[in-house]
């Protein structure tokens, strides 16, 4: 992973995940693999197996209030459905997976060192923060569901999701892609932001 490594660890198929999180966890069951197509009319993010074969796809309504997103899987059938709440201070985000399982993401606000990301309706943990481009899903009882890392240079917004819990995999790749919903938010309004006041 070279010079990069002290910063993600993200890695590429083939490669073993990060020393990180290999280190604390142990291998993974299997890995999957991101791309996000940010300039399609539908924001549409792929989601692969170890072999390149599609396994989920993301797709966002670009023109929607709530930004609505829906995740299908390579047969093209639901997996998890994901909206916004227009008005929240906490960049909240609704998840609902194909078996009715619902939960929430929201930001702590004021955390001037790091994010705190709060998953409310399952009892899991994220550790890491947006900045630091790495995530850790933990369950209730701290045991790892995924371990989720940003390549820092691309294009195409690739992210490795290691999984631990083959049975948590759909929640983990619907958390997965609020979490970058989330980034892209905050990446627009920093960008806004720092025109405006120039």
């Amino acid at each position: 992973m070279g010079f990069f490594s002290a910063f993600q660890q993200f890695h590429s198929a083939g490669e073993r995940p990060g020393e990180d999180f290999a280190g604390r966890y142990g291998e993974p069951a299997y890995c999957l693999y991101t791309a996000t197509h940010l300039m399609s009319i539908h924001q549409q993010t792929d989601i692969t197996g170890e072999d390149g074969s599609l396994r989920y796809q993301a797709r966002t309504k670009l023109f929607s209030l709530h930004g609505k997103t829906d995740i299908t899987d390579a047969n093209g059938a639901f997996a998890a459905h994901i909206e916004r709440k227009l008005f929240s201070l906490h960049e909240r985000h609704f998840v609902t997976l194909a078996d009715g399982t619902s939960f929430s993401l929201s930001n702590e606000l004021f955390h001037l060192i790091r994010d705190v990301t709060n998953i409310e309706g399952l009892g899991w943990v994220l550790e890491g923060n947006l900045l630091e481009l790495n995530f850790v899903l933990l369950d209730e009882n701290r045991a790892p569901i995924a371990a989720i890392g940003q390549k820092l240079i691309s294009l195409h917004n690739r992210y490795s999701i290691d999984i631990y819990q083959p049975q948590h995999e759909q929640a983990a790749v619907a958390i997965l892609i609020a979490l970058q919903k989330m980034l892209i938010a905050r990446n627009r309004r920093r960008s806004s932001y720092n025109s405006s006041g120039s």
